[in-house]
């Protein structure tokens, strides 16, 4: 079983839905259940509403889950383990002052167990818990970085349960994971020094199922694309997003491909070990030719029609510089609005409008332009400058021959 565990605190991150790709692929193609888990254990960053924009995020990427839970709904089982450990002289009672702090413990609690507790809680004094630092290295396979080793000072007596009762997120994270039979655990390298910990907690409870990791180099040059959100906003397309998340620091059989496809060949031990730049002209790119291959009719529905000649029109533009949904939209939009006859060429305009409303249905390009030229006694730039702006609303783009095929049947909302 694969796990995405996000944390319903801010924006999807990018790096984050990688996450999310990842273990989705790699637990279909061992055909095991993959499932959510939302870290809420940290109550006052948490934002509400943050956990259903998660969970809409995963299903815009066709990322379906077997199972879906919230972290606090297992506080009693995380608190219960910790006593456990507790009373099993596996950990201890810390009422040191700055209990949180990340400096090495000074071990001066380290002798207080489960007798010290009750009275601890009848005299009402501040305590946490901390589990006994590890008596040897510990050894942890990850399959992007191969065999990593701690040393016992590294790992140190750490919290697992705060003053509150709270569990710390490496002790929620491991009692989780082993609840659950998280056999990998795909997750970003910011989470590589918790690793330990998390392995360190599940041997002292017992847990003798090995877990393998995979740790994700970090993404750089992030800092304008950083979310989900963001990408969307931009009108990059979920498609294109997973293509080139999947792509980053990877070896691809080729450079346009869908999450099925991907399926067949992805392997994340091949993976860079190194960190991967972020490049939002490469994205684009990406984005540009996964709008190119979509069906028409799905395509015009981004721009509220439900014909496959206006995504055949879209494409037109996207034969020029348009690479996503907003730029397509700039270029399509002033198509369909109303046309301004005050502006330059507008007396022009309104007199090819009017030859346009008396005209007869006319299928191709040549014979329509032929026959607004002799209604209307318009000819050269006289003609067809005014009549560019009229059919697209704006001065340049693709020939009009290009794009009067997809815009006859509504030419008269266009002409207007």
């Amino acid at each position: 079983m694969l796990r995405f565990a996000p944390s319903p605190t801010s924006d999807m991150h990018i790096e984050n839905l990688r996450v999310a790709i990842f273990n989705y692929l790699v637990a279909k193609q061992r055909d095991v259940n993959f499932i959510v888990r939302i870290e809420d254990t940290d109550k006052e960053r948490n934002i509400t509403g943050k956990d259903t924009e998660i969970m809409e995020i995963l299903e815009k990427f066709a990322l379906p889950h077997d199972s879906v839970y919230h972290q606090s709904e297992n506080l009693h089982l995380h608190q219960t383990l910790a006593i456990r450990l507790l009373e099993e002289k596996k950990a201890f009672v810390c009422t040191c002052r700055d209990t949180e702090s990340s400096k090495m413990y000074s071990g001066h609690c380290s002798a207080m167990g489960a007798a010290e507790l009750a009275k601890l809680k009848e005299e009402k004094t501040p305590f946490v818990i901390r589990i006994k630092k590890p008596d040897a290295p510990i050894l942890i396979h990850d399959l992007i970085r191969g065999e990593i080793e701690t040393a016992p000072n590294e790992v140190d007596a750490f919290v697992i349960l705060g003053a509150d009762g709270t569990p710390t997120p490496s002790f929620a994270s491991a009692c989780d994971d082993m609840i659950s039979g998280i056999r990998l655990v795909i997750q970003g390298e910011e989470h590589l020094s918790r690793t330990p910990k998390q392995e360190h907690i599940k041997t002292l409870l017992g847990y003798d199922q090995e877990t393998a990791y995979a740790h994700l180099p970090s993404l750089l040059n992030t800092d304008e694309a950083h979310t989900v959100k963001w990408l969307f906003e931009q009108g990059f397309i979920p498609d294109a997003i997973a293509n080139y998340l999947i792509a980053l620091g990877n070896e691809t059989p080729k450079e346009i491909f869908t999450m099925p496809e991907a399926l067949e060949w992805f392997d994340i031990s091949k993976l860079s070990k190194s960190p991967v730049k972020f490049d939002i002209d490469r994205l684009r790119f990406i984005n540009r030719e996964h709008l190119k291959i979509m069906d028409n009719k799905r395509l015009s529905s981004l721009f509220g029609f439900a014909d496959e000649a206006i995504g055949k029109l879209a494409k037109v533009y996207l034969e020029e510089e348009a690479s996503t949904i907003n730029e397509l939209e700039a270029k399509i939009r002033p198509i369909f609005k109303p046309k301004d006859f005050s502006r330059e060429w507008g007396e022009q305009m309104k007199l090819i409008s009017d030859v346009i409303f008396d005209a007869p249905m006319i299928n191709t390009y040549e014979a329509f332009e032929s026959y607004i030229r002799e209604k209307s006694g318009l000819s050269g730039e006289s003609l067809l400058k005014p009549l560019r702006y009229l059919l697209t609303g704006t001065g340049n783009g693709p020939e009009l021959s290009d794009i009067y095929p997809y815009i006859k049947s509504y030419i008269l909302e266009v002409a207007s």
